[in-house]
């Protein structure tokens, strides 16, 4: 029997990084990996992350992010972490061979305003759009060359 490898994105309070870093990932992805997203506070997903993630041609609206404790009775093959390392610590997954930390401010925290809100968002989803897209381009290769270069990320 074969098994979708899981895929989990966690970010430190608000799941609106992790939400936008599991669109991106579904739609580059495919069908190869099953994603999941949690927060560590139960808050649900901001509507300027889905408007943002809209604008890159990039559907949300439907995910919701997984219950944190939950996830703990899964196996993931990859867990990321998102977190802004100058205000936050890292969220913890111990049970995973492949755990990533990528430094990505919370957007919720970013700009003045309406537009300096949005600025914000918009920002941090070109960010992980990036970091996202290299990520999938690394899990297409040898698995001692993904760990390395997933960890390269991170510093």
């Amino acid at each position: 029997m074969n098994k979708i490898p899981k895929v989990l994105f966690l970010s430190r309070g608000s799941a609106s990084r992790a939400e936008m870093a599991e669109g991106f990932f579904r739609s580059l992805a495919g069908s190869q990996f099953l994603p999941f997203s949690s927060g560590t506070e139960n808050e649900g997903v901001s509507p300027l992350a889905v408007e943002v993630m809209s604008e890159a041609g990039v559907e949300i609206s439907a995910q919701k992010p997984s219950e944190t404790g939950s996830l703990f009775q899964q196996n993931f093959q990859y867990v990321v972490a998102l977190c802004d390392e100058s205000r936050e610590r890292y969220p913890l997954y111990p049970f995973t061979p492949n755990l990533l930390k990528w430094n990505v401010r919370d957007p919720e925290a970013g700009g003045d305003g309406p537009e300096g809100r949005k600025q914000a968002f918009l920002q941090v989803r070109d960010q992980i759009g990036g970091m996202v897209k290299d990520l999938v381009e690394m899990m297409h290769q040898p698995a001692a060359s993904v760990f390395a270069k997933a960890h390269a990320h991170a510093a």
